[in-house]
């Protein structure tokens, strides 16, 4: 399925997005999107602090009861600051106990532990596209290292403890292009239109440090892209696992504002906030070892061309 721009409800509509009636209660939803590292333009703020990405979601809150805050200001973390969220997501870059190029507030060391024990308590985590590029393991500093070559090996149980929740972690992503992402997981909520693949521009990411209990949504299908990164087995592109009494959901998807326009992206997003939300179930019998078994053999660094 090529994911192409569509009139909202009438894309969800096609898509088959069905949901159980909403609760009573809208599902609160914090979209946090402070960058110590690289800044997307879907995440950065105009004059009006609005972005391209939060006014998508905007226009999806309505119609699913959902009620967003969005934020850039680490320095809110607390136990106190999560108990008023259902769900929190992070499209987020580097480390962000460092302020780093947005210039937003840090979070601090005892906020990054209120996010995770509030996961483990049982809210809900969903992770966009440069949320895997968050907090790397053994990478400390604002801004963006221009020496990566430490990434290209899995961490294991030394991986860091954000990491090790979210499921995975962003290694490098070279030339966006057209490539194809199987849809594994057809029955999981949002995914169900999508057809057996995802076909479509989009700046793609290759990740490491996968948890063996992931109940992987998408797969990246290398064969034939191009660049030194994706010369690799086939790998997790989207998943979803738990953490504790959280649901954690994460999609490398997402760089592109005509990806963010797609009625499936967006379906892709709302299903996962849903689940993150425990507004409707899933399956997530682990299957990495049966649709990526080869995922953990990672590429070798190649120094890429500097851009003029």
């Amino acid at each position: 399925m090529n994911l192409r721009p569509k009139p909202l409800l009438i894309g969800l509509a096609l898509l088959g997005l069905a949901f159980a009636n909403s609760p009573a209660a809208p599902l609160r939803i914090l979209y946090f999107t402070k960058s110590a590292g690289y800044e997307h333009s879907v995440v950065r703020w105009d004059a009006g602090h609005s972005s391209y990405s939060q006014r998508v979601l905007s226009k999806l809150a309505p119609a699913n009861d959902f009620v967003f805050t969005f934020s850039k200001d680490g320095s809110l973390f607390s136990k106190d600051y999560f108990d008023q969220f259902d769900v929190v997501v992070f499209y987020t870059t580097g480390d962000l106990l460092t302020v780093g190029n947005d210039g937003q507030p840090a979070v601090t060391v005892a906020g990054k532990e209120a996010l995770l024990n509030a996961i483990e308590g049982g809210k809900g985590f969903v992770g966009l596209h440069a949320c895997s590029d968050t907090w790397h393991t053994h990478e400390h500093g604002g801004g963006n290292p221009t020496e990566r070559q430490g990434r290209y090996h899995n961490n294991g149980d030394d991986a860091d403890p954000f990491v090790k929740m979210l499921g995975g972690e962003f290694i490098r992503h070279n030339a966006q292009q057209v490539a194809p992402a199987l849809v594994v997981a057809p029955d999981f909520p949002g995914f169900g239109g999508l057809g057996t693949e995802i076909k479509v521009q989009e700046e793609w990411y290759t990740l490491k440090n996968f948890a063996p209990d992931l109940h992987v949504l998408l797969v990246m299908k290398t064969e034939n892209m191009r660049g030194p990164d994706y010369q690799r087995p086939d790998y997790p592109l989207a998943w979803a696992r738990k953490y504790g009494k959280g649901r954690v959901a994460y999609n490398a998807m997402g760089h592109r504002e005509d990806v963010w326009d797609s009625a499936g992206f967006q379906a892709m997003v709302v299903g996962m906030l849903k689940w993150a939300g425990h507004q409707v179930d899933a399956d997530l019998t682990p299957n990495l070892g049966k649709v990526a078994s080869e995922a953990s053999t990672l590429q070798k660094w190649v120094a890429l061309p500097e851009k003029k």
